[in-house]
């Protein structure tokens, strides 16, 4: 796994940059891109005219179309962001791939574990560079909660539990399973660097729209290691908070804080006595110091495009590859699959 130190740093080659996708997500990368000096902008896709209408009026000097196919036959564009439905994602990065292109998805990276699969077979095939989008990975947030548990300040973890409701925005081609959760997914596949054995899930539609606006997701690891993931579209507040609890330490994540994002905990228990007799089992707690590590301010986002940027020059694996988002992407079709079914466990590996 490529070193978070190592991420967003600046390209020497300018690299034309073609973003395909100028709706909720897109309008972000193409300002980051358009303001990196390691790239140049060139081309922007979207079905709508008005959209274009707007790139054009903002970024005068990048050309547009309504076909994306046209941008992938542009030879200015040798790398292509994608900021699609989900629904799009495996057959727009397929034929970039085809064509020489570099990609960067958003996330999730497709809609299955097939279409994830053989994505990532393609990319290797053809010695292009696919990459996702798991914008939280590159964070200055989890990035100081990465460094804590490098260090090994947790100790042995117990459970990672986290929970991200808002009301709205709700989606009409995915659950709020395949929208929120990525996210959350994403942050544990980086931070426990640890294969899950199962998964459960169970989730409502409460709008009378058939698709699923809340849902808890449940993970389980070898030994005691538990995750836990709440997503919700219909809560009166929004919550972006994720809880470590390891054997030494604890953490609270906490995104929508202006400032002490990340704060450790030095809290815990100690049990002693013997295991084996309930009455003879004593826990003491423990009540230690709280610590808040310094956050660097970078745009998550910034980083993900410089970070995409220098290893499509330096031809080096990215930190979110394509194997990070077929990680991602199993997890949540078999979570929908458990949701299916009514919560059933399913099983990850063998």
């Amino acid at each position: 796994m490529l070193s978070p130190d190592a991420v967003g740093e600046v390209c020497i080659v300018v690299i034309g940059i073609g973003v395909i996708g100028c709706g909720y997500w897109g309008p972000n990368l193409l300002r980051n891109f358009y303001e990196l000096e390691s790239c140049r902008l060139t081309w922007c896709c979207d079905a709508r005219p008005e959209r274009l209408r707007w790139v054009q009026g903002r970024y005068p000097t990048v050309r547009t179309t309504t076909s994306w196919e046209e941008l992938l036959r542009a030879p200015d564009v040798q790398a292509v962001a994608i900021a699609t439905p989900v629904s799009t994602h495996a057959r727009l990065a397929r034929e970039a791939l085809r064509r020489g292109k570099d990609v960067l998805v958003e996330k999730p990276l497709t809609a299955s574990v097939r279409e994830a699969e053989a994505l990532v077979a393609l990319a290797e095939q053809e010695r292009r560079i696919l990459m996702v989008d798991h914008v939280f990975v590159y964070s200055g947030a989890v990035r100081a909660v990465k460094e804590v548990i490098r260090r090994g300040e947790l100790g042995d973890l117990y459970y990672f539990d986290s929970v991200r409701v808002n009301l709205g925005l709700f989606q009409h081609d995915v659950n709020v399973l395949w929208d929120l959760a990525p996210h959350d997914l994403a942050i544990m596949d980086y931070l426990l660097e640890l294969e899950p054995e199962a998964v459960m899930a169970v989730g409502a539609c409460n709008v009378g729209t058939g698709i699923e606006n809340l849902a808890y997701v449940t993970i389980r690891f070898a030994g005691h290691l538990l995750a836990h993931i709440h997503v919700n579209w219909l809560a009166p507040v929004k919550a972006r908070r994720t809880l470590l609890c390891g054997s030494r330490k604890m953490i609270i994540y906490d995104d929508t804080e202006p400032s002490e994002k990340v704060k450790v905990y030095d809290r815990g228990i100690t049990f002693n006595g013997d295991q084996s007799l309930i009455h003879q089992a004593l826990i003491e707690y423990r009540t230690g110091d709280m610590y808040a590590p310094r956050i660097e301010p970078t745009e998550a986002l910034r980083r993900v495009c410089g970070h995409f940027l220098e290893c499509v020059e330096a031809r080096k694996a990215p930190l979110t590859d394509g194997e990070a988002g077929l990680r991602v992407v199993r997890l949540l079709e078999r979570a929908e699959a458990s949701m299916r079914a009514g919560g059933v466990e399913q099983r990850l590996v063998a």
